[in-house]
């Protein structure tokens, strides 16, 4: 019982510590807005920048950390979706905090095959206003200063942000980004 409450505390002041963190983090960029550029490696170790997708549409996508539950279920959803992404010119690009090794990992252990991107230091997940910083027990649990916080932003081929999605559910997000795509094009 003492082991359960304790365990309920370190949540309850994990989740406490990541919500005020987020008070600091940049702003969201809105839709209607340039999207910012960003030059990140990939799970293979190339440089990728969003100005390599001109003539695309771009699904960006910010996610906490690899192999963790949800992450694992949107990246899934996501690749098994792409076939429908291809066919209406998209790319799908994840990034968070992780190191490219954990990517290369990561997308070898889950067969992902579109990008995933570090970005170890946090500038482009803040750029997008998706820096979580880590205190205390957050830090300790995952093992990093910083997380990227669930958004995903919608980027057009002339690289202007059409749609912003926030705080995202994993399980149905894919779908809800594909019906948003198709009614844009």
């Amino acid at each position: 019982m003492k082991r359960y409450i304790g365990t309920r505390i370190l949540l309850a002041t994990a989740t406490l510590a990541i919500a005020a963190a987020s008070l600091f983090a940049a702003a969201v960029p809105a839709a209607g807005s340039k999207a910012p550029d960003f030059s990140l490696p990939s799970q293979e170790g190339a440089q990728v920048s969003l100005k390599d997708f001109k003539g695309k549409w771009v699904v960006l996508y910010f996610y906490p950390k690899d192999f963790t539950q949800g992450c694992t279920i949107e990246a899934h959803n996501f690749q098994e979706d792409q076939p429908k992404y291809t066919a209406l010119n998209a790319a799908i690009v994840g990034v968070s905090a992780d190191s490219v090794d954990s990517h290369k990992e990561f997308c070898t252990k889950e067969n992902l095959t579109f990008k995933t991107l570090a970005d170890p230091t946090g500038k482009t997940i803040d750029q997008y206003g998706s820096l979580n910083k880590l205190e205390g027990a957050a830090k300790e649990r995952f093992k990093q200063d910083h997380i990227a916080a669930r958004n995903t932003f919608l980027i057009d081929p002339q690289g202007v942000i059409k749609k912003v999605y926030t705080n995202v559910n994993p399980t149905p997000h894919s779908k809800e980004v594909l019906a948003d795509l198709a009614g844009l094009k």
